[in-house]
C-alpha cells in the first residue's frame, strides 16, 4: 500500500508474517507455459467490502490470521517463493517462507465513499499491498499478501497475489477456502485440526502445460512495457440484470418476454461456462463484451480501415482433452484475439460483433490450446502489457469463458 502521509486517508498500523500451520511436503512446482508469460504482469488485486462486523477489530484480525495460516497449509505454493535454476527454468519452491498480513486504517472513509463514485476512488490503491509490483519479483518477496483495512462503517479485505503462480480461478478457490476456514474458526472450531476443505486444489504438473521450453529473461526480470506513471482513469460501469438480458436477447435475435429471466440459472451458467444451456447461443457476457467493443471503438474515432483487437482471457481447464481438474492450481488460461476493422465494429450491429467473439470462444478447443502452446514454445515470451496500436482492448477476470 502507499506510504502513510497526512493527506492519504489509509495508514498502515501493523505488518505480520503468516506461515502455514503445517509444513509443506510439495517441494517444487515448475512454472508452466501458462504461468511464465505472467511474470511481466502485476500482482492480482482482489478484495471484498463488508459492513463493520459485530466483533471487535482485534478479534477479527485474530480470526483472519489463524484462518490464513490454516488455509496456507492447503495452498502451500502461496507461502513459497520463485527461483530460477542454472538452466533457466523457473519454479515455485514451497518452502513455507510465509505471506504478509497488513492491518491498515482508513477510518475517515465510509462505504459510500468506496461504492458511490463512477470512477474507482484514488484511495482504493491503499487497500492493497504490492501495488505496481511485477510478478517476477516473487523471486525475492512474498507471493501473496492480505490486508485488512478498517473504514468508519466497514472493513475491506484485500488480497494481492502473484499472477505467475495463480490465475483468477485458482485465486478465488483460495479466497473461498479462506472464507470457509474463517467461518469454522468463528463457529468455535479453532481448537480442532482442520483436515480438509470443500475444494482442495490439485497441484498436478504432468500436463500439456508443462513444457521443456525456457523463457530467457534479462537480468532483473522483464521490463514493464508501458508508462506506469501516466495518469489512468478507471471507470466503473454497472449493468442491471434486465439490461444484460436485453443485450443477450438482441445478440441472439430472440424476443425477451416478461418472466423469461432466470437469475439462478444465469448465475449457474456464469460459474460453469454455460453448461446448463442445452443449445449453443451467444452468452450474456459475450453480448456485453460486444457492446463494449463497439462503444470503445466508436469513442476512439479510429479510421474505418484500422484493425481493432478484442482479447479475452479464457479458461483452458475444460477445453483440453483429457480435461484438467477444475481445481488445477496455477494458470490455465490463454488470451484469444478477435480481429475486425473499426469500420465493421462500428457500422455493423451488436449481433455481428457478438458472433465474432462467440465463434472464437467455441473454436478454442483442445487442438487450438495445443497449437497456442506450440507457437509459444517456438518463441517463449512474456505477456506484453499496454495498448501499443491504440486499437486493442482486453476482457479478463470472468469465469464465463
Amino acid at each position: 500500500m502507499p506510504s502513510s502521509s497526512s493527506t492519504f486517508p489509509v495508514t498502515l498500523v501493523s505488518k505480520t508474517m503468516i506461515f502455514p500451520d503445517q509444513k509443506s511436503n510439495l517441494g517444487e512446482l515448475k512454472l508452466s507455459v501458462s504461468d511464465l508469460p505472467m511474470l511481466s504482469c502485476h500482482y492480482i488485486q482482489k478484495g471484498c467490502l463488508f459492513t463493520r462486523p459485530s466483533i471487535p477489530i482485534n478479534s477479527l484480525i485474530s480470526v483472519l490470521k489463524q484462518a490464513l495460516s490454516k488455509t496456507l497449509s492447503f495452498f502451500s505454493p502461496l507461502a513459497g517463493r520463485l527461483y530460477t535454476d542454472r538452466n533457466g527454468y523457473i519454479y515455485i519452491t514451497c518452502n513455507d517462507a510465509g505471506v504478509e498480513f497488513h492491518h491498515a486504517k482508513g477510518t475517515t472513509l465510509f462505504i459510500r465513499d468506496v461504492i458511490s463514485p463512477l470512477d474507482v476512488p484514488w484511495f482504493v490503491k491503499g487497500f492493497f499491498c504490492y501495488d505496481k509490483t511485477v510478478s517476477y519479483q516473487g523471486h525475492y518477496m512474498p507471493i501473496m499478501a492480505v490486508q485488512l483495512t478498517e473504514l468508519a462503517d466497514g472493513v475491506f479485505i484485500g488480497c494481492s497475489v502473484n499472477h505467475a503462480v495463480t490465475d483468477g480461478t485458482s485465486f478465488w478457490n483460495f479466497f473461498n477456502s479462506f472464507a470457509e476456514i474463517c467461518k469454522r474458526i468463528s463457529d468455535n472450531c479453532c481448537n480442532q485440526s482442520i483436515e480438509k476443505i470443500t475444494r482442495r486444489p490439485d497441484f498436478t504438473r504432468e500436463t500439456v502445460l508443462n513444457s521443456p521450453a525456457v523463457l530467457r529473461l534479462p537480468e532483473g526480470g522483464p521490463k514493464v512495457t508501458f508508462n506506469e506513471n501516466e495518469p489512468l482513469r478507471e471507470r466503473i460501469f454497472s449493468f442491471s440484470k434486465e439490461a444484460i438480458m436485453e443485450l443477450k436477447a438482441k445478440a441472439n435475435n430472440f424476443q425477451l418476454n416478461a418472466g423469461d429471466f432466470n437469475s439462478a440459472g444465469e448465475i449457474m451458467g456464469k460459474q460453469s461456462n454455460d453448461k446448463y444451456k442445452p443449445i449453443p447461443e451467444i452468452s450474456s457476457f459475450q453480448s456485453l463484451s460486444a457492446l463494449l467493443w463497439r462503444a470503445v471503438t466508436r469513442g476512439r474515432k479510429l479510421p474505418a480501415s484500422k484493425t481493432t483487437t478484442f482479447r479475452m482471457a479464457v479458461n483452458c481447464r475444460h477445453r483440453l482433452s483429457p480435461k484438467l481438474n477444475t481445481l488445477y492450481f496455477g494458470n490455465a488460461i490463454q488470451s484469444i484475439p478477435t480481429y475486425a476493422s473499426a469500420g465493421d465494429v462500428t457500422s455493423r450491429d451488436l449481433r455481428w460483433c457478438a458472433q465474432r467473439l462467440n465463434e472464437n470462444v467455441k473454436a478454442h478447443d483442445d487442438e487450438t490450446v495445443r497449437r497456442f502452446i506450440k507457437e509459444w514454445e517456438k518463441d517463449p515470451r512474456c505477456f506484453p502489457l499496454g495498448n501499443f496500436d491504440g486499437a486493442s482492448m482486453t476482457m479478463g477476470s470472468s469465469p464465463r469463458f
